[in-house]
């Protein structure tokens, strides 16, 4: 489905796209933490096109045949700077509780290392587990989304559900899950060691 857009972007150096979608992560945490509640539309439209850059850079690499270690260490190492932005944006906003919103980034950072880590040790990258960058990329667009119209028509379980705004309840999902994917990860990486 992608490939379309990659033969266009191709002749693009693929970490530039790289660089290019961690720009669009900032700008997406910045606008979390803006109000009115109409930032919360573009920062789920800047999330998209960070996970759509994100996706293409390595599809370009793949077409032009540049793919190498280091392509794909500056791929990894943005993909945590803009989970961070992302999440810490969402923290310092009027939607989340810091408190959940650390919470969110150490399960996230976790789940992340705990993929790496396999590699690391000489494994296949893990990327099983309950919570992955494509789902969460996904809930943080239509959440948001959510969460603004259900403001905007004034329906009181967008601000207030059970003590939390629905950001709040997917914050603190990733926040377990992200948790949870890190214990599995690690128990499938203990699994497959000699």
């Amino acid at each position: 489905m992608l490939s379309p857009a990659a033969k266009r972007l191709s002749y693009f150096n693929p970490n530039h796209l790289s660089i290019a979608s961690l720009g669009f992560a900032f700008v997406a945490g910045v606008f979390f933490t803006l109000e009115p509640s109409e930032y919360l539309l573009l920062g789920a439209l800047m999330v998209g096109a960070n996970g759509l850059l994100d996706a293409l850079d390595g599809k370009v690499a793949r077409l032009k045949a540049t793919e190498s270690k280091r392509g794909d260490f500056v791929d990894h190492v943005i993909d945590r700077y803009a989970d961070v932005f992302i999440l810490a944006g969402i923290a310092l906003g009027a939607h989340c509780s810091v408190f959940v919103g650390l919470f969110a980034i150490i399960g996230v950072m976790l789940a992340s290392y705990m993929g790496t880590q396999a590699q690391a040790l000489g494994l296949r990258r893990e990327y099983r587990g309950i919570l992955g960058r494509a789902d969460r990329l996904a809930l943080l667009i239509i959440v948001p989304i959510v969460q603004y119209v259900l403001m905007a028509l004034e329906v009181s379980i967008g601000e207030d559900l059970i003590g939390y705004s629905l950001i709040g309840w997917m914050m603190l999902y990733f926040g377990i899950a992200g948790n949870v994917t890190a214990v599995q990860r690690a128990h499938l990486i203990w699994k497959s060691l000699p």
